[in-house]
């Protein structure tokens, strides 16, 4: 039953997506008073990670460019990848690189346009305990893999000697829906764990070894506030709005960091020396003395080659103005501006987006 509803609720989305996409072209027909250019209508899904940033980029683009109408659903990474590969919207968002096999079933090549850098906050419900609790990379594991269960544990008491840690058992809370959060989280998992990469490894959904699934950052917090004794990872932008605890990781050159906007640019900046051509890159466990170690860029997907000039004209000149002017709104939500260096090489991509070989920025 429950995966008929699914089924239906999946066509309801699609046929949503679809006609609004189709209501794109008599959109277009209406010239605009202020620019002259025809205005234009695009659809976007994706990351719910990005979400809160996208929609002030949107808001603020919206005033400088009115015959320019911008749509974002927050679908999770998975759904995005989905569209932008089915062709039903104009971009998607997605805090998971795209694997080649997926890149592969594409039309034409697929750019990945870095936006902002953002972290992965672990939460807690501990009676007593409202900050300061440290976590090492393998207590983390080992917690999530179901072999710690208790909060007295050992190896939990002698990372946090100053705290007093109750009596209570551990319950793991994580994602139910296919999410970039989780592969940024399993991402670091794996890294740290040889045991989790063998048994777990990454993805947008796992099969997790224990614990309850909540659909969303709201799910995952909401479940955790229920539960004394719970655990669970949430983005950090919505960690700190919402006022929840966050544990210190320890990071590679072995301190404790909290995730902050500081250390997320620290980790971008730690691994922007090794960006590969095609952006695709992961930020988890990156080096620097003050890098928190589980962070991850967030990524908006479009093709290179368009199939509608103005549409192809209008997004190219949206991401041009993101990666440049929407910039400066990113740490006010809490999310790291992208190195320069990451910049330049977005900035060449955009360049290449055409239109039956007519580029739109020179």
């Amino acid at each position: 039953m429950a995966r008929r509803v699914t089924v239906i609720l999946g066509i309801l989305v699609a046929g949503l997506l679809l006609i609004a996409v189709a209501c794109g072209p008599r959109g277009e027909a209406r010239r605009n008073e202020h620019g002259g250019k025809p205005a234009a209508y695009l659809i976007g899904v994706g990351a719910s990670f990005p979400y809160p940033l996208y929609s002030k980029w949107i808001e603020e683009y919206r005033k400088l460019n009115p015959n320019v109408n911008i749509d974002y659903q927050s679908i999770g990474s998975s759904g995005g990848i989905n569209n932008i590969l089915k062709g039903t919207v104009d971009f998607a968002g997605s805090d998971a690189p795209m694997k080649d096999e997926q890149l592969s079933q594409a039309r034409s090549p697929i750019f990945h346009i870095p936006s902002v850098a953002g972290a992965v906050a672990i939460t807690y419900n501990l009676p007593g305990v409202d900050k300061g609790l440290k976590l090492s990379p393998q207590v983390l594991a080992d917690i999530f893999l179901g072999n710690i269960t208790k909060w007295r544990d050992e190896r939990l008491v002698s990372l946090n000697p100053d705290l007093n840690l109750p009596d209570l058992d551990i319950a793991v809370v994580h994602r139910s829906d296919g999410s970039g959060t989780t592969n940024i989280f399993t991402d670091y998992l794996s890294k740290v764990s040889p045991v989790w990469a063998e048994r777990v490894g990454t993805g947008t959904a796992v099969e997790w070894p224990t614990g309850i699934g909540g659909k969303g950052n709201e799910g995952v917090s909401g479940t955790i506030k229920q539960i004394p004794g719970s655990i669970g990872y949430v983005e950090m932008a919505y960690a700190a709005q919402n006022g929840l605890p966050r544990a210190l990781i320890q990071n590679r050159a072995g301190r404790f960091v909290e995730p902050t906007l500081k250390a997320t640019t620290a980790a971008a900046a730690g691994a922007a020396a090794h960006m590969p051509e095609d952006m695709r890159v992961s930020l988890t466990d990156a080096p620097g003395e003050g890098s928190y170690p589980i962070a991850g860029y967030t990524y908006l997907l479009v093709y290179r080659d368009q199939q509608n000039k103005r549409r192809g004209e209008a997004l190219a000149e949206f991401l041009w103005w993101a990666l440049h002017e929407g910039q400066q709104y990113a740490r006010e939500m809490f999310y790291a501006p992208l190195p320069d260096n990451v910049v330049k090489m977005a900035e060449a991509k955009i360049r290449e987006i055409n239109y039956k070989g007519q580029r739109f920025i020179e």
